[in-house]
């Protein structure tokens, strides 16, 4: 039987080229974008509007996932944004917009799908070394770091709460060629499908249950 995975912020950069390798796995994708208009055409991918700030198309989003009667093997909330990425200060603008979808979108989203997915299978919370604590030596992009650091924090909270149930992860995708900050495309060391065949490669381990992972050095990072 296929296995299906949901794949959040799938419409570019790393969700895009994660719902195309697990599409080249043999997965069934669920990809969701705020449009619902994806750039893959398979017949085992399935693309889906979803704005994860917005509670009705949670909502609808999840009555849609019941009306598929797919079993889901695998939830990656990869969509994110990082507006005050090269910012020194904080502002309530990107601050406000970061958390709604870093934080809250992702809390809210998972909550109301995750009793769709199936004892043993998998969640994947796509964070940033830039979250973690422990390695904290700049004082930019506020917003974007507590963000990531609040996303760790419902990892466990979720590791504590499904123990034994599934197997629950955070990680941190590398410096990955994105839109997400403007010098991105030019400066950072990863392409998407790099990327995402490292986190690929990651989900297929027996990887710790609650770890929070670094698929770019293949290493454990600090809280």
């Amino acid at each position: 039987m296929k296995k299906t995975a949901i794949v959040t912020g799938a419409s570019k950069g790393i969700g895009w080229a994660l719902s195309k390798t697990l599409l080249e796995h043999d997965f069934e994708v669920i990809g969701t974008s705020r449009s619902g208009v994806i750039p893959i055409e398979h017949e085992q991918f399935y693309p889906m509007q979803l704005d994860v700030t917005n509670r009705e198309s949670i909502k609808d989003f999840t009555n849609s996932l019941k009306a598929l009667d797919k079993p889901i093997d695998l939830l990656v909330n990869n969509a994110g944004v990082g507006p005050d990425l090269r910012s020194p200060l904080p502002d309530e603008i990107s601050f406000d917009a970061t958390f709604n979808v870093n934080v809250k979108g992702t809390v809210m989203l998972t909550e109301s799908v995750i009793e769709l997915v199936k004892k043993g299978g998998m969640l994947i919370n796509v964070s940033s070394k830039m979250g973690s604590l422990s390695n904290c030596k700049r004082s930019g992009a506020t917003a974007y770091r507590m963000s990531k650091s609040a996303l760790n924090m419902y990892t466990k909270i979720l590791t504590n709460r499904y123990k034994g149930i599934y197997k629950i992860a955070s990680i941190h995708p590398g410096w990955v060629k994105t839109t997400i900050a403007p010098d991105n495309i030019e400066h950072a060391t990863s392409t998407p499908e790099e990327s995402a065949a490292k986190m690929m490669d990651f989900m297929q381990r027996d990887f710790k249950h609650g770890v929070y992972w670094d698929v770019e050095s293949n290493r454990e990072l600090d809280w």
